[in-house]
């Protein structure tokens, strides 16, 4: 038993470590060529906003480093420092039943995190990207923000744990099989969901009123047999002035969606160029891959949990004395993050290549330097280094530093004066 608790430990350790080493070369990279703009960007981006992305990017990282050390304590607090237990021997004084008492201590557990995570996240709104003119939210708005996530997690994150609880307690040892088909229904039901009902809580979408661009963005859906249920524009200058866009939904449900701070800094073909390079994640299927990846990786992690909760080591390595189905849903949700981390570069090896195909998809359908032009504003407009460490990237980043990004995008031919008709994924290769 002490040898699993060591090991469990061990890896906590580690893994802090490892994110502390990252972070110190990622500070010393970008501070190192503060001081001068890659010869690339010489031409685009200016010296002082060099420098902001330089100052905003060690800051953010030093955060990391804070939020991390903060992590791994309230971890090894909860798990071998017998914070769950504690927990457990509180409610069970309660004398109320299961699934009741489970999902209240869960909801202690969740708390707890919250309360600790709350200084950071106030920090991060109101002191860092205050500090870089990024941040919109006023206290009014971080509150009822936080009031509405709240009520939400309670809704949809209680019915979850009560239904995990009662399936782990009366659904027999293949009880994280129906699981994993109730996360399923429930994964597909909330991206249909999310964007008519949820997102509107905190944003305010509107129809693209802008009817060139309009026109523009409906031949590239058409020349690429793309369907969706609109475009629509958002107010997410209302929280930050980082720019972005996005597609929510499923199937024929999807919607384009675009922040209007990203519309105010690109031109129209420059939207388009972004447009057709979220469009190639869908032609080459990339999205359906990430869900495949997902769904197998739920499926195994359930069958594991499924394992673990039959196992008395399990609980005792990580504090637990009296076994029970919350308990376990509880440390594994808290261990399996450590042992995940590990394979992260392998995960940002993937999505990167995955980038890169997109650029290359775009390139065919709108035009490479449009592409590359608009990313060159967005690096400089969110104040993304230009300069990251080469083993900080690699583990952390799922899309390609800027200076490779570019520079594959400039030596991409022009697009000729009739864009290529998108072909079927599988006549593609």
């Amino acid at each position: 038993m002490h040898g699993l608790s060591f090991i469990f430990a061990l890896l906590v350790a580690a893994g802090l470590l490892l994110r502390l080493w990252l972070a110190a070369r990622q500070i010393h990279a970008v501070r190192a060529h503060r001081t001068e703009v890659p010869a690339p960007f010489a031409d685009t981006i200016a010296l002082a906003d060099h420098q902001k992305a330089a100052d905003y990017t060690v800051a953010k990282v030093r955060l990391g480093q804070l939020s991390a050390c903060l992590d791994a304590l309230v971890i090894l607090a909860l798990t071998l420092g017998g914070g769950i237990a504690a927990l457990d021997r509180l409610w069970v004084r309660s004398g109320w039943p299961q699934p009741w008492e489970g999902a209240a201590v869960i909801l202690c557990v969740a708390l707890i995190v919250s309360v600790v995570d709350l200084p950071l996240s106030l920090w991060r709104t109101f002191g860092l990207e205050a500090r870089f003119g990024f941040n919109r939210v006023t206290p009014t708005l971080f509150i009822a923000d936080l009031a509405k996530s709240a009520a939400l997690g309670l809704l949809i994150g209680g019915t979850i744990v009560l239904g995990a609880l009662v399936l782990m307690q009366r659904a027999g040892h293949i009880w994280w099989l129906w699981a994993w088909g109730g996360w399923l229904g429930l994964t597909l039901l909330m991206s249909w969901a999310w964007p008519a009902f949820i997102a509107p809580l905190f944003n305010k979408f509107a129809p693209l009123a802008d009817q060139t661009l309009r026109a523009r963005i409906e031949s590239l859906l058409s020349r690429c047999g793309f369907t969706s249920r609109g475009v629509y524009v958002i107010d997410g200058s209302r929280r930050s002035a980082h720019g972005n866009a996005y597609f929510t939904g499923i199937g024929r449900h999807k919607r384009i969606v675009f922040f209007d701070t990203l519309l105010s800094r690109l031109s129209h073909s420059e939207v388009e160029a972004v447009l057709a390079h979220e469009l190639g994640h869908f032609h080459l299927r990339h999205v359906r891959e990430r869900l495949l990846v997902t769904m197998s990786a739920a499926l195994g992690a359930l069958a594991l949990l499924g394992w673990l909760a039959t196992e008395p080591r399990f609980y005792a390595a990580l504090g637990v004395t009296a076994p029970s189905a919350h308990a376990a849903l509880l440390l594994f949700v808290l261990a399996a993050p450590v042992v995940a981390f590990f394979a992260t570069p392998l995960a940002s090896r993937w999505s990167r290549r995955h980038e890169f195909a997109a650029d290359a998809f775009a390139a065919n359908h709108a035009d490479a330097r449009e592409l590359a032009t608009a990313l060159v504003k967005l690096f400089r407009d969110n104040a993304s280094t230009l300069t990251p460490d080469p083993i900080y990237s690699l583990v952390y980043y799922s899309h390609p530093p800027a200076t490779e990004r570019i520079a594959r995008l400039r030596k991409l031919p022009p697009r000729s004066d009739s864009p290529a008709p998108c072909v079927p994924a599988a006549a593609a290769g």
